[in-house]
């Protein structure tokens, strides 16, 4: 029987979520035939069979988000196995022939943990009502210190409760078993690990039984064993009222809410709604836009530019670019402006990493560019910029808006942005309040261009193509006048196309 793993993708990506089976148990499968789609930050790819055989087993469903190196699917190589006889090979038995498998949900919990983990950790949180401020600082560091777990892990489909059975808490090399969060807070508790008791499958500790250590089952670590599994029920109470809270939802740093909203039909209309699941392309985007909200503390500056002279430039150079295969769009201007401020103003061109808390400042400059297709919003990445002329700029801008919009990008295109832009001008928008493309640290939304009245710097009111910037930053990363500086520099360059051409990036 052979186990079908699911592969490493690019380099970046850690999971896959299975969008959807090509083909049923029991089906014969040819060599690199597909097996199912599995789409990794917004790109879907098809997961080619690593042998021929039968299908005889689907390890996930459609829908489940699954670790990097995880087995998904079992293929009998021999195609004559019974279902009887190969039944006993993937039942859930702690044995050694079962090492891949247990090694596999370890580590998709540690990357995307379970409902009853995603659940009980959000109302776990609910603790932070009751703490001091230096309190729930920690608790917020610990829940952040791992961001596949609080982000991708929103909505995870997991195994079933009935499988999540406390077992041995350590593995063969002696480690206790525990998700990164767990780890992080234990050490900001000070609460040493193997005095938990985890509730978790194999044992592994969560969040929830380090918390319930700490608040109440620190006098159980030091009384004889016997006594151990009296202790364990308090730490399971939590998770046992997790589902209905009674009292409004608590708040946590920042005024992170940390029990979920649960939305109730009107009495009467229930025949007038329809329930989709949030999977796909759409789950991507609101774990990105809830990871935006949670991690930053997003402010916004406004600024105009003027741009009656890039106008009159791009007019001029536009025939040239014809001529030379280039669609010229205003983006390509904009982004050598965005390139040259940001190395003079290099707070905006950073991010944070929340495990060691450290500012990554970045001496290479990618722009991500938001992207409306069909299937949802998509932020590929244009990388060096500054290393690129207009018309390369102009050409890679062209090829990649129409690649995000067919569905035809690959994994790493869509990651190691610096700074996005999003151009919410090119539909219609005036103004906007765009959300910052976590890790990055500030994302420039651009406008439509209008015909408006201006007072000249000759007192005479003329008509002018005026455009707004909305610069959406994070306020831990760059100061408020910083990111002023940093417009006033873009629309320098902007209202001076010659001196943007020729100043170097």
């Amino acid at each position: 029987m052979k186990e079908v793993l699911l592969p490493e993708l690019a380099e970046s990506v850690v999971e896959g979520e299975i969008l959807k089976w090509l083909v049923s148990e029991g089906d014969t499968i040819a060599l690199e035939q597909p097996l199912c789609e599995v789409m990794t930050d917004k790109v879907t790819v098809e997961l080619p069979s690593p042998v021929a055989g039968v299908l005889h087993r689907r390890l996930a469903g459609e829908g489940d988000v699954v670790a990097v190196h995880a087995a998904i699917a079992l293929i009998d190589e021999t195609g004559g196995a019974t279902p009887e006889a190969s039944a006993p090979a993937p039942a859930p038995q702690a044995t050694a022939t079962q090492a891949p498998s247990i090694q596999a949900q370890e580590e998709r919990e540690q990357i995307a943990p379970a409902p009853e983990d995603r659940g009980g950790s959000i109302v776990e949180a609910g603790h932070l009502a009751g703490k001091t401020d230096d309190d729930a600082s920690s608790l917020f560091k610990a829940f952040a210190s791992d961001e596949r777990v609080q982000v991708q892990g929103l909505g995870v489909r997991g195994a079933p409760a009935a499988q999540a059975t406390p077992a041995q808490p350590a593995r063969a090399d002696g480690r206790v078993l525990a998700v990164p969060a767990a780890r992080q807070l234990a050490r900001e508790l000070n609460v040493t690990l193997a005095d938990v008791r985890g509730s978790g499958p194999n044992g592994r500790i969560r969040v929830g039984d380090v918390l319930a250590h700490h608040q109440g089952a620190g006098a159980a670590a030091s009384a004889p064993a016997v006594s151990a599994p009296a202790s364990a029920a308090p730490a399971a109470a939590p998770a046992a009222s997790a589902p209905a809270p009674t009292a409004p939802a608590a708040k946590g740093a920042g005024g992170m809410p940390v029990a979920p909203v649960q939305y109730r039909t009107p009495k009467g209309y229930e025949h007038l709604e329809d329930r989709v699941p949030l999977r796909g392309m759409r789950r991507a985007i609101s774990n990105q836009m809830q990871a935006s909200h949670l991690y930053t503390v997003r402010t916004l500056t406004v600024d105009e530019v003027n741009l009656s002279k890039l106008v009159e430039f791009r007019a001029r150079v536009k025939d040239d670019a014809a001529a030379a295969g280039v669609k010229l769009s205003y983006l390509p201007f904009i982004f050598r402006a965005v390139a040259a401020a940001l190395r003079k103003y290099p707070s905006l061109n950073t991010s944070f990493d929340e495990a060691t808390q450290e500012i990554v400042q970045k001496r290479y400059y990618n722009l991500g560019m938001a992207v409306a297709t069909d299937a949802g919003l998509t932020v590929p990445v244009i990388r060096d910029v500054n290393h690129k002329s207009l018309f390369d700029l102009a050409r890679e801008v062209t090829d990649v808006a129409g690649r995000a919009q067919a569905g035809k990008l690959q994994a790493d295109e869509l990651a190691g942005s610096t700074f996005s832009v999003t151009n919410i001008g090119s539909i219609g928008a005036l103004f906007s309040f765009p959300i910052i493309n976590v890790p990055d640290a500030a994302i420039l939304g651009i406008h439509s261009i209008v015909k408006r009245p201006i007072v000249d710097e000759y007192d005479n009111i003329v008509v002018a193509h005026m455009m707004y910037l909305s610069l959406s930053f994070d306020h831990r990363l760059v100061d408020g006048a910083e990111a002023a500086r940093f417009c006033k520099e873009v629309i320098r360059l902007l209202e001076n196309p010659d001196r943007l051409m020729l100043e170097a990036l």
